[in-house]
């Protein structure tokens, strides 16, 4: 039976963390047997002034039905472990309170084994409230109590462990007590003592000389993102890429200067994350082709959107092939742009891609596809101005000449008020031309 396990505390962040925590069970090997042990009492007086507490010593005979119980447990045999400590429990009556606490510590220990939290929990807590037991034993009992309650999600009883704990504490109060103790006031929502937490943990830590861990720079982070301080998320972004160089740490640091309005730096921090190989993901690369676009550099938005396509990294979907031909026409590629459209309105159910597609061939002075891009738009349907591709179909069918038809479908733009106006001057204006052409031509017959 080993007298450290680790417990892994998956508590959910809003930032997603996962803090991993000693938990430190104590078992009959690291008993020392003595008549009496002398233990200092918590206090402020000189130790030659503290009072002990007189413990009684743990008898052989309760030792060895333990260490029965512990072999048991060893072997993965629960049933059996449990069955030798009820026969301990049975008798009690004769046992010291040293004894009692002990063989509640080996219940917790193996319930906490089994995984059977709740049961683990009273066990302790039962180990704990025995008297006298050592100092030491109690207070390493009232952390794993605080651990326990940490896992199972009950955050003010896993406090009240940890503030017992102090209670009996002489010295500093390790950083890892305070760890604990901003985890729950941050699952709890305590945002203030939270981070009133993890400062004293983190900063009693450098002060001895160490670098924090990782995990709590993290939980730092979500506090000071929850109580809506950017700047403090910024410090402590730039602070773990320092020490613990991690791509998410630089596209998160990004994001945050993004969130601050410093848009140029964001710009500079995601490409040099990109340079490191640290953009990698579909959606950081979609983000950081979006910030290009912002940025007016709709080449390189383009450029970018294209590598990630043929790499696979970015699938051929809707979303990706409309924002990518949206950057080759701000980029002035309409001839790239194009087939990029095509596609993307083949993927599109109605028909705005369609129609946008017809305004890139009409510009391109391609008025046949112009006009067949026009009719699938309105085909369709689901047109937010539809009378604007009825003007552009009739512009299309004027450049071919064909005066009949652009009128139908200027006529057509006319239904709708967002085109009205514009539809009625060209209508005159085609007619004129439609008038004119015609009289030129009849005087050629005539000739």
């Amino acid at each position: 039976m080993k007298s450290k396990l680790s417990l892994l505390l998956n508590v959910g962040l809003s930032l997603i963390l996962t803090f991993g925590f000693m938990l430190i069970i104590s078992s009959a090997t690291n008993v020392v047997f003595a008549q009496t042990t002398d233990v200092t009492e918590p206090s402020e007086i000189k130790p030659s002034e503290r009072k002990t507490r007189r413990v009684p010593a743990l008898r052989s005979r309760v030792y060895d039905q333990l260490s029965r119980a512990q072999t048991a447990g060893d072997a993965g045999n629960v049933a059996e472990a449990i069955k030798i400590l009820d026969e301990v429990r049975d008798k009690d009556s004769s046992m010291n309170g040293y004894e009692k606490s002990m063989m509640y510590n080996f219940y917790g220990f193996i319930y906490y084994n089994n995984e059977q939290l709740e049961k683990s929990i009273e066990n302790f807590e039962q180990a704990a409230a025995q008297d006298p037991i050592p100092e030491k034993f109690e207070q390493t009992t009232l952390f794993t109590l605080a651990q326990l309650y940490m896992a199972i999600g009950k955050f003010e009883k896993s406090i009240e462990k940890l503030e017992q704990w102090e209670a009996l504490n002489n010295g500093v109060i390790p950083p890892k007590n305070f760890v604990l103790k901003a985890q729950a006031h941050y699952q709890n929502k305590n945002y203030a003592e939270a981070a009133r937490y993890i400062e004293l943990a983190i900063d009693g830590h450098e002060a001895e000389g160490y670098l924090p861990d990782e995990g709590w720079l993290i939980l730092q982070r979500a506090v000071y993102y929850e109580m809506k301080r950017p700047e403090k998320v910024k410090e402590i972004l730039a602070k773990l890429i320092r020490l613990y160089d991690n791509a998410k740490y630089w596209i998160q640091l990004a994001g945050m200067y993004g969130e601050l309005g410093q848009e140029k730096r964001q710009l500079a921090m995601m490409e040099s994350a990109y340079q490191l190989g640290y953009v990698e993901s579909a959606s950081d690369i979609f983000n950081f082709a979006q910030l290009y676009y912002y940025h007016e550099a709709p080449f390189k938005a383009a450029a970018l959107m294209e590598q990630a396509i043929e790499n696979g990294v970015l699938e051929r979907n809707l979303r990706n092939l409309k924002f990518l031909s949206i950057c080759l026409t701000s980029a002035k590629e309409q001839g790239r742009a194009i087939p990029v459209l095509t596609e993307a309105a083949e993927l599109a159910e109605d028909g705005e891609l369609d129609a946008q597609l017809a305004h890139l061939y009409y510009n391109s002075d391609k008025f046949e596809e112009a006009i067949t891009a026009s009719n699938k738009a309105i085909e369709k349907g689901g047109l937010a101005n539809q009378g604007s591709v009825h003007m552009l179909l009739g512009l299309a069918h004027y450049n071919q000449q064909d005066f009949v038809k652009a009128l139908d479908e200027l006529a057509k733009a006319e239904e709708f008020k967002s085109s009205r106006a514009a539809a009625q001057q060209w209508k005159q204006f085609v007619g004129r031309e439609k008038n004119e052409t015609e009289q030129l031509q009849a005087e050629l017959n005539s000739i």
